[in-house]
């Protein structure tokens, strides 16, 4: 690696050229522009993901405290439909749509005459709606794994590209000179360092974005709990 990086500096120092974004494009074979373009696509939508996920997390976690302030004093007044309400205004919250779901579900089951039947109809219901808002929080982050995860190998195959472009102007130009290798080098070294530019932030915010949604569902699985503690103590306030 020390070898490669003295002799690419070395090339800079002879080149006549100008070293910018343009020249390096321009010197690039098809191969390795193929591959930039490939990076840089996989960059704008592991940036796309990042944005779309950061907003909808953060969202999730402004309207869930405003809706647990709100919802709080209706439940204790036993008033379901003016919860559901509630969670119904605030449909960026990850717990107001489990509980909505779970009000519904306990409402609708309500005219069962066995109070085990209605808790068991309510607590499928929490079940679903937290499986089905977990997807939710997921969406997206499976790409930015297989982004993380494959962005240094797309990388490397330019590196494979640019050293052949190498040892294909040693066998043109019959010398083993700096000048006969100095272009495929360069792309070796320009696809690696983009390939791991693409790789590394996507790693960062898989694993960032995952840690949000283990706490999103210990908050929605302790919501569902404490809805289905509600639900037993309030029918059994009823008979």
């Amino acid at each position: 690696m020390l070898a490669t990086l003295f002799i690419y500096a070395a090339w800079l120092q002879e080149a006549s050229t100008a070293w910018d974004l343009r020249s390096m494009w321009t010197s690039m074979g098809l191969l390795a522009k193929i591959v930039v373009v490939i990076l840089f696509i996989l960059s704008v939508y592991s940036f796309g993901v990042m944005i779309d996920r950061f907003l909808m997390y953060n969202n999730a976690r402004k309207q869930s405290r405003l809706f647990v302030q709100q919802v709080a004093g209706a439940l204790k007044d036993g008033k379901l439909d003016e919860a559901i309400a509630i969670a119904e205004r605030n449909k960026k919250s990850h717990i107001a749509k489990v509980v909505a779901t779970g009000l519904s579900e306990f409402q609708s089951a309500s005219q069962q005459v066995s109070d085990a039947e209605v808790i068991e109809a309510a607590k499928r219901g929490l079940e679903r709606s937290v499986a089905i808002v977990h997807a939710e929080m997921k969406r997206g982050l499976s790409a930015l794994a297989t982004i993380g995860s494959t962005a240094p190998f797309v990388g490397l195959f330019g590196t494979v590209v640019g050293i052949l472009n190498a040892f294909k102007g040693i066998a043109a130009e019959k010398a083993t000179g700096l000048s006969a290798v100095a272009g495929g080098i360069a792309e070796a070294l320009v696809t690696t360092a983009f390939g791991l530019l693409v790789a590394v932030p996507a790693v960062w915010a898989y694993n960032y974005f995952t840690n949000k949604v283990e706490a999103f569902d210990v908050e929605m699985d302790n919501s569902s709990m404490e809805l289905i503690n509600y639900f037993i103590l309030r029918r059994g306030a009823k008979k």
